[in-house]
């Protein structure tokens, strides 16, 4: 089971440094979208910090995210960016969530892995 675990750790942490290089050097193409997504995208745009806020976000947790050390805080790092993410795909592409649920649901699991180290925070 650990090295599942490993496996998909770096995988998910790959993916989301992948996702953060992408929103500073756009490497990869953009899908064609309904013309709904793409005002959403334009008017992200027009708030200049925002993407590269978020290209950082992705790829320090992804970093993070890989390294069995520092899982914990790079699983915490990047869950604002997958709640985000299953929001996105469930009010605008519903066929998403085969891909971003599972991301999630990895996510939660490495949070739920790793809540010993949260619990000083709550008590």
């Amino acid at each position: 089971m650990k090295i599942v675990k490993t496996i998909l750790c770096v995988l998910f942490g790959l993916m989301f440094i992948n996702a953060g290089l992408d929103k500073f050097f756009h490497y990869m193409p953009m899908p064609e979208l309904p013309a709904e997504i793409m005002k959403l995208y334009e008017a992200f745009g027009t708030i200049v910090w925002l993407m590269p806020l978020v290209g950082f976000i992705e790829l320090v947790g992804g970093l993070l995210f890989i390294f069995p050390k520092t899982r914990a805080l790079g699983a915490i790092v990047i869950l604002p960016i997958t709640v985000g993410i299953i929001i996105h795909n469930a009010v605008f592409m519903p066929e998403g969530l085969a891909f971003a649920g599972p991301f999630f649901l990895i996510n939660l699991w490495m949070i739920a892995d790793n809540w010993g180290k949260y619990k000083p925070m709550f008590s």
